[in-house]
């Protein structure tokens, strides 16, 4: 993963990206102020680090990085960043998709990686308190003892703030919901260095308004996420995993479909078209057959409970025409079969020399699924570009990735952005969203007034400049 990560940082980015210059406005005194508050760095290798996530968007580092340890001091930084009026951009641990840590105005970018801390375990009442920029991982390892576990998974080993502020979700969604059904309350820091409570621990409540999930999905546009309370789960007993091929996309969607007609209690159901398998075989070195594909995972407090599902499942994929249909509870196997699906990204490309991409994020009705991915995989193969699908079948949520390098001209450069937004119209017209987990960031901006309409960003405007009146928190994000 190491390696592929930094072949990818190394790759070049989608020429002609239209994207702020960052503007200089720190001076030697607001330096001084600020490091009086926290560790900062003015490396030239950790602002372009800061700067540079793993998406295509051009990288823009900020002036300087600020390295809180408490809320205190995120709060301390805050309060001085907004009396000067100076830019600041949240950071977990660079994962973002969407550009979301551009430093587009410069400023200070405040790294939470420090506040990396579980501050409470209640496993009497499946939940527990993490500090922002404790990983997914690391939640998870500190957990290992109670016999419960956090189970969103976006792959990546993303900061718990980071997912929270993306509202991010990934391959067990489907069985467990997202960062939105998953995050009880949080501590923010808004731009005035107000630090705000939000949520309880109790599993409902009618009280006022829902601030917890105004900061999920805000992407560090209305404060700094600092502490996340996280609703647990227990470690399932059993697990059970099941591959299937199908003859064609609508086969494949139509069998995710009627898993969730049926009833079936699928703990994570991703499809792959052959194009992606290709990807995934040449990448993970498997040889696995170059057909649209369903990779599932079931799991329950026995094994009967688990085998139930899973011989339902695969009967219902059989219906729908699956064929080399095979299961494993070998654990081993299982983890790589997902190691492998959760690298599909960089599989993807890597089908191209020193290859970046385009991803979209496309969600829509399950039921809308099929005719996308038939539409979107014919237009990949009509504009002759590099683009495998997969993603999150069993909620709706799929990824094409389309791929380019310095090679491609333009010619190829303008089909590539044409199947992305003609991805992104099929996606709305369905009644969809243009991105199920990734966010907005930079990238989805111009996609945001369609989806949601005038009065929706009018609104979210307001609530913008009420906790944020001098626009210092993120500037650039979700909309301009």
């Amino acid at each position: 993963m190491r390696a592929a990560l930094q072949v990818l940082r190394r790759a070049p980015r989608l020429r002609h990206q239209s994207t702020a210059a960052a503007q200089k406005t720190v001076d030697d005194a607001f330096l001084a102020s600020l490091e009086a508050l926290a560790t900062t760095s003015q490396s030239p290798d950790v602002r372009k680090l800061h700067g540079d996530d793993e998406s295509h968007h051009e990288p823009i580092p900020p002036e300087v990085v600020a390295f809180p340890e408490s809320t205190e001091e995120v709060a301390a930084i805050l309060k001085l960043c907004n009396e000067q009026s100076i830019a600041v951009v949240p950071y977990g641990a660079g994962t973002s998709l969407e550009g979301h840590i551009q430093a587009s105005r410069g400023g200070v970018c405040v790294d939470v990686s420090k506040l990396d801390q579980m501050v409470a375990e209640h496993p009497e009442d499946l939940d527990c308190r993490v500090q922002a920029g404790m990983t997914r991982k690391a939640v998870n390892s500190a957990l290992r003892h109670t016999g419960l576990h956090f189970p969103v998974d976006p792959g990546a080993d993303a900061t718990i703030g980071g997912m929270a502020a993306c509202g991010a979700s990934g391959t067990t969604s489907v069985r467990y919901g997202t960062m939105r059904d998953n995050v009880l309350g949080l501590t923010a820091v808004l731009a005035d260095g107000t630090v705000l409570e939000t949520g309880s621990r109790a599993r409902k409540s009618s009280a006022g308004y829902d601030l917890t999930k105004l900061f999920l999905g805000s992407e560090g546009t209305l404060g700094v996420i600092t502490e996340v309370a996280l609703r647990l789960h227990p470690v399932p007993m059993c697990v059970e995993a099941a591959t299937a091929r199908f003859d064609s996309l609508e086969e494949a969607a139509d069998a995710v479909q009627a898993l969730l007609l049926h009833g079936v209690s699928v703990a994570r159901c991703e499809l792959l078209d052959a194009t992606a398998i290709d990807a995934f075989n040449a990448f993970s070195k498997r040889n696995e057959e170059s057909c649209p594909s369903l990779f599932l995972e079931f799991n329950g407090p026995t094994s009967e409970a688990v085998a139930a599902h899973t011989e339902l499942a695969l009967e219902l994929c059989a219906d729908c025409g699956g064929r080399d249909i095979k299961r494993s509870q070998d654990e081993s196997e299982r983890d790589e079969l997902w190691k492998a699906r959760h690298e599909l990204y960089y599989a993807s490309c890597a089908l191209k020399t020193n290859g970046r991409a385009i991803v979209t994020d496309a969600c829509v009705p399950v039921s809308q699924l099929p005719g996308l991915i038939q539409a979107t995989s014919r237009d990949v193969k009509e504009n002759n570009v590099v683009g495998p699908c997969f993603g999150h079948a069993g909620d709706g949520n799929f990824h094409c990735i389309l791929v380019y390098n310095d090679d491609d001209d333009e010619d190829y450069l303008e089909r590539l952005k044409q199947v992305n937004a003609n991805l992104i119209e099929r996606t709305l017209a369905a009644g969809g969203t243009c991105t199920g987990e990734h966010g907005v960031g930079s990238g989805k901006k111009a996609y945001l007034l369609r989806e949601k309409g005038a009065a929706a960003i009018d609104a979210m405007r307001s609530i913008k400049a009420a906790l944020d009146p001098r626009g210092v928190m993120n500037p650039g994000k979700v909309f301009d």
